[in-house]
């Protein structure tokens, strides 16, 4: 019998997801254990795979098979499974397609010297020497968007990239509600007397710290022997295949917090890709929907669970007796306490929970004006500070610490990134209550160290599906209602309104 387009295609389509996968090992490798004279020959190799999978992609007889298979799968369910395959695989194909490949070589070359001044200009403090680079990048950031067609904002199809179906028309709504709801409440919380946290400043071995993170992901219901946890500079999550999901983590000797915050972090990731169904194995179904929903599942684990009081009244026990003459003189609601102290500052990945979005949404309006031509690269940096004031509160003393900080329009074009951040903490708030509503049991669970019930309710109402069902579909099946800001921010003065009861 002879195979079907659709087996064709598929099979076709496995070589991508493969040989993407061999790049991201190649990726893992280099962030974490790879000795730094690799560099040079890493980006060589890594530069070839991306090109070959690239070009497997948009390859003609692709669009060929796809035209085929479309017929092959008209009378198929809408949500079944080939049918979202071959949805997804159009909609890859056209964006990657039209796409001059003459562009892509020459975004990759821009990007890959962008990337490379950037670190070296960001520890001397010259966003001079990065203005000229950025002004290109702009340049091939409109143009890069035009390929895929009239759109109602130059930012929107960079916005699809990344969160297919949402627009700015969507988000600058969103963005200027949680504004106006978090700038008044930070303010008032800042105002107030800090709690006690100088015991999270005190040493902590950093193997020590891991394997205490490790084990609590563990118990989430992150799976070891199909994942591993490993030190890195910048915390990521990865996959190679469904079984093969790892994470990674950093930490300070002298601050305990942030290795379990991104531990926890990471493990929403990991456990999205460990939870997708066996059937979207070597797909383009493999992945998460969104990044925003990718995000919504990192957010619940590291503060929804990781930062409250429930989950603290559990792992403060652990924790004591791994640490136990750091600890000796604290007590789980302190440790609680100190988990969430508002501390608002320059730095986006060092943000309190409270503060955090205010960066994303200084990031979101400045790339959003360059666009427009509403602000020029040579007035950024002042923008950011005046921003920055405007927004968090707060003015860094250094370029380094100001637009020079995040490594995003300096290794890619700029818009379509920082909305996800944003996205999954609303997402999260959403979807817990979603879930909640479902097991009202969940938070009582999360107090004895039992998170089978919540595991098994994300991976059964979100990851299973990968990019099966598209964000707004899965958001309006999960949550019941499209994309809301409010239970995020009562979940907000909620708890911060307790933590700071003058703030109220």
């Amino acid at each position: 019998m002879a195979e079907s387009a659709f087996e064709h295609l598929r099979a076709r389509l496995a070589d991508v997801v493969d040989i993407r996968g061999a790049e991201y090992l190649l990726k893992w490798d280099q962030s974490t254990y790879m000795p730094p004279g690799g560099a040079p020959a890493r980006a060589r190799q890594r530069a070839l795979l991306s090109q070959l999978a690239h070009e497997r992609l948009v390859d003609p007889e692709v669009g060929r098979l796809l035209e085929r298979a479309e017929r092959e799968v008209a009378d198929e369910p809408p949500d079944g499974f080939e049918a979202a395959f071959v949805r997804v695989a159009r909609r890859d194909f056209e964006r990657e397609a039209a796409i001059p490949p003459a562009f892509t070589r020459a975004f990759g070359a821009h990007t890959a010297a962008t990337y490379q001044t950037w670190t070296e200009a960001r520890p001397a403090d010259d966003v001079a020497r990065m203005l000229p680079l950025l002004e290109r990048t702009l340049d091939m950031s409109r143009t890069l968007a035009g390929f895929q067609g009239a759109a109602e904002h130059v930012a929107d199809p960079l916005i699809a990239r990344s969160d297919f179906g949402f627009t700015v028309a969507m988000l600058r709504p969103l963005f200027a509600r949680l504004r106006a709801t978090l700038v008044p409440l930070a303010r008032r919380v800042q105002a107030c007397e800090a709690p006690r946290d100088d015991f999270v400043r005190r040493t902590y071995a950093l193997d020590e710290q891991f394997a205490f993170a490790a084990a609590r992901v563990a118990e989430f219901g992150y799976d070891m022997r199909r994942g591993r946890l490993d030190p890195t500079h910048h915390p990521f999550a990865i996959e190679f295949s469904i079984d093969d999901v790892r994470i990674t983590t950093r930490g300070r000797r002298d601050y305990l917090v942030e290795a379990l915050a991104c531990t926890f972090h990471e493990s929403g990731h990991g456990m999205y890709h460990q939870g997708l169904d066996p059937r979207l194995e070597a797909t383009l179904l493999a992945d998460g929907t969104s990044a925003g929903v990718h995000e919504s599942q990192s957010r619940m684990w590291e503060n929804r669970i990781g930062r409250s009081r429930a989950f603290w009244s559990y792992a403060f026990g652990p924790l004591q007796d791994a640490f136990p003459d750091q600890l000796a003189d604290v007590d789980a609601e302190s440790f609680y306490r100190a988990m969430n102290v508002v501390r608002p500052g320059v730095i986006r990945t060092r943000a309190d929970e409270l503060t955090y979005d205010l960066h994303v949404i200084v990031r979101f309006e400045l790339e959003l004006e360059l666009l427009e031509g509403t602000l020029a690269v040579a007035d950024l940096s002042e923008a950011w500070h005046a921003r920055y004031e405007e927004v968090v509160g707060v003015r860094a003393d250094t370029d380094r610490d100001g637009v020079l900080q995040d490594v995003h329009w300096f290794a890619g074009p700029i818009g379509g990134a920082f909305q996800g951040y944003t996205l999954g903490n609303v997402l999260a708030a959403q979807f817990w209550d979603a879930a909640v509503g479902e097991h009202p049991e969940v938070p009582d669970d999360v107090a004895r160290g039992r998170f089978d019930t919540l595991t098994r309710w994300t991976r059964e109402r979100i990851h299973r599906h990968g990019r099966a069902i598209d964000p707004l579909a899965l958001i309006e099946q999960v949550a019941g209602g499209p994309l809301d800001t409010g239970p995020y921010e009562r979940y907000l003065r909620d708890k911060y309104e307790d933590l700071y009861p003058s703030a109220g």
